[in-house]
């Protein structure tokens, strides 16, 4: 659901609008000062900013600035009096988005002006998801493998990128399996369209079909507006199925039949809807023996695995554990802005003497603690929460889980933020919150 905020300082005025987008299914909060504007917009994250350009303690221009500042691709629609052209010319150079004459001309006038502005919000992130996809362009042999087995696994990568052949990705946790699939991606011929991820675990039965193929307006309770699915989204790139092996046995039909019909219907919908999207499935699951079970259809178990890729644990490619443990250690510096400590030699001896029970994401976790606890050097000691097993020390565990329930705190459970304040990756933040509530 889209968050808009409203600040007039016109109780009247602001409440007509308030009721005007709620009708239209966006969320809507408000405030009447551009103090307010500042306080929202601190502890929330919002899609669209209407804002009169008069207001009791400032300018209207000062709230499109704080947002050009705080929230760059948060577009920003100014009010002005009607007939006032040069307050609207001189917000539109200031950067607004676009501007509304007060009083309304008529409800359709808001919200044309609205889908409109969040229209043209939504296609520049897709274009800047392109860009940044493109940037981050790389073959398979630009990927950290050296060892004979991954080597062998990135070479029928390489020859199947290009097609439009359904891959299944198996392998333990914390593998690489996304990184693979976006490697896939990046070398096909889609390359230049989205690549789509979604955690078939993550969701509930009652959420995920939602999820995958949308939903339209009065589909189910709470349903106010109608919702892409992520195959929609995913129209001309790749659909990226995580954990597969846990979709529903219902949506498994379901995922069948637009793998072998291309179409689909929104949940409430009677529309077919087509779709060109290449699927990459991944799973941690031994999907034969849950066919064997009956946990898991045997067509589609066929239907998705054209073209199999089993990725080793990391244990199994003992020649790739340093040359990892260096780029993540690098890279987690950067992100700091500090100089990478150097990894000593009895680090890099204890590094493969562990077995690695996280695989790759467990390494790059430790080197990012790495790089927050230590200057110049990383010895063995450091690395002790290897050293006792699978394990981190206790006040390890507790100072860690302090510090991240303390921001998410202070970031009102944003999950995005408080990675950010503590620099530490998001995927590393809900790894350690998964690990957390296993306990």
């Amino acid at each position: 659901m889209e968050r808009i905020l409203v600040i007039d300082d016109d109780p009247g005025f602001r409440d007509l609008l308030d009721t005007i987008l709620s009708g239209e299914g966006y969320a809507v909060d408000s405030g009447a000062s551009v103090t307010d504007a500042r306080r929202l917009g601190a502890t929330r994250q919002y899609d669209l900013v209407l804002s009169d350009l008069r207001l009791p303690d400032g300018s209207g221009l000062e709230i499109l600035r704080w947002f050009a500042e705080q929230m760059p691709d948060t577009p920003v629609i100014m009010i002005t009096a009607f007939g006032t052209i040069e307050s609207a010319v001189e917000a539109m150079r200031s950067g607004a988005e676009d501007y509304l004459g007060k009083p309304l001309q008529s409800p359709e006038e808001l919200r044309l002006t609205v889908r409109r502005a969040l229209d043209q919000r939504r296609t520049r992130r897709e274009h800047a998801l392109m860009q940044e996809e493109q940037a981050r362009r790389f073959d398979c042999q630009g990927m950290i493998a050296g060892d004979p087995r991954m080597t062998a696994i990135l070479d029928l990568a390489r020859k199947v990128a290009p097609t439009n052949a359904t891959v299944l990705l198996t392998g333990e946790s914390g593998t690489g399996k996304e990184v693979m699939a976006r490697c896939i991606h990046l070398n096909s011929a889609r390359s230049q369209r989205v690549f789509v991820p979604v955690n078939c675990a993550a969701l509930s039965p009652t959420l995920i079909e939602s999820e995958l193929f949308g939903h339209e307006r009065g589909a189910f309770t709470g349903a106010v507006a109608q919702h892409l699915g992520r195959f929609e989204r995913a129209h001309g790139g790749t659909l990226f199925l995580d954990e597969i092996g846990d979709l529903d046995g219902n949506l498994q039909a379901k995922l069948l039949r637009v793998l072998q019909e291309k179409s689909f219907e929104r949940v409430g919908g009677v529309r077919q809807i087509t779709v060109d999207v290449r699927v990459i499935a991944a799973t941690n699951h031994d999907l034969k023996s849950q066919v064997a079970e009956g946990r898991f259809r045997e067509d589609l178990y066929y239907r998705l695995n054209r073209f199999p890729l089993e990725i080793p644990p990391l244990r199994d490619r003992a020649s790739d554990i340093e040359p990892l443990a260096r780029y993540f250690l690098a890279r987690a510096s950067k992100e700091l802005g500090k100089a990478p400590p150097v990894l000593a030699k009895a680090a890099v001896e204890t590094l493969l003497s562990y077995r690695w029970p996280g695989n790759v994401r467990e390494l790059e976790n430790a080197m990012e603690r790495m790089a927050i606890l230590c200057e110049e050097r990383v010895d063995p000691e450091d690395l002790s929460m290897l050293q006792a097993g699978d394990q981190r020390p206790l006040r390890w565990r507790d100072i860690e889980r302090q510090a991240i329930e303390e921001a998410l705190r202070m970031n009102h459970g944003n999950r995005t933020l408080a990675a950010q304040q503590l620099g530490i990756s998001l995927r590393t933040l809900q790894y350690r919150l998964k690990e957390y509530e296993a306990r």
